[in-house]
């Protein structure tokens, strides 16, 4: 899936993005480093894998859109 990025932070690496279809979703450091990014913006286009085994989807991934 795609989305926006609506927040980062870079001392942690964990943020939060806007799907296409308006869900927000959060993703954590370890997501964020399994790309191999170094840095995102808010407003830049992202592409995140899910696991969506559980009750809530799970970020796993976060590159380029």
């Amino acid at each position: 899936m795609q989305g926006t990025v609506a927040t980062f932070e870079g001392d942690t690496g964990a943020g939060t993005a806007v799907l296409d279809d308006g869900t927000r979703v959060a993703f954590d450091a370890a997501a964020f480093a399994a790309g191999g990014l170094r840095h995102l913006r808010p407003g830049q286009r992202v592409r995140l894998d899910t696991d969506d085994r559980g009750r809530t989807t799970r970020v796993t991934l976060v590159t380029m859109g």
